[in-house]
């Protein structure tokens, strides 16, 4: 039963360092976003905002 208990403990550990890694890392090159919105035509009306709204948040995180 203690054994069984060190493996969790370990994987635990483990699982929390490989976070703390992965939310560490920066990216070193510009990432480009892909977004499928109408600007003309029929659809511009109402799909126009939500590109202003992605590219406002896109803004904010950066």
């Amino acid at each position: 039963m203690q054994r069984r208990t060190l493996l969790k403990a370990f994987a635990l550990c483990a699982t929390v360092s490989a976070m703390g890694v992965t939310f560490s890392v920066q990216a070193a090159d510009t990432i480009k976003v892909g977004i499928m919105h109408s600007l003309s035509g029929t659809m511009a009306i109402s799909e126009t905002p939500l590109k202003n709204v992605a590219l406002m948040t896109i803004e904010e995180i950066n």
